[in-house]
């Protein structure tokens, strides 16, 4: 917490948080040839997320971080993709719809940071 009370938010700590998320939901999975296929992508672009948010912290140039944080909504958004299709053949689990929730955050969250660095 903050001292003023309000909840400390990290988002580094958080999109690592995410990309270990998925990476255990990933571990669950049946692994049919479509799910494999759609896993291996979901895990690089979740690990996407988090690499190059990082990355955007130790930007060199404003330029550079806006690059950053725009790699990082297009992956949220592409991990967004990666988990609806991995539950295209049965019921949609809590855990991916979290993940899922976490994803549409994540973008939303960086196209605010754009908005205010652009």
């Amino acid at each position: 917490m903050k001292a003023d009370g309000a909840p400390k938010y990290d988002l580094e700590e958080r999109t690592e948080v995410f990309a270990s998320d998925v990476r255990r939901r990933v571990r669950g999975l049946a692994m049919t040839v479509a799910h494999l296929e759609d896993a291996k992508q979901l895990v690089r672009a979740s690990g996407s997320v988090a690499a190059n948010y990082i990355e955007a912290n130790d930007a060199l140039s404003k330029k550079d971080f806006v690059m950053h944080i725009k790699i990082c909504r297009k992956e949220s958004k592409e991990s967004r993709l990666w988990l609806r299709l991995l539950d295209l053949d049965g019921p949609i689990s809590d855990e991916r719809g979290r993940l899922a929730q976490e994803a549409t955050e994540l973008t939303n969250i960086f196209g605010a940071i754009l908005r205010k660095s652009e």
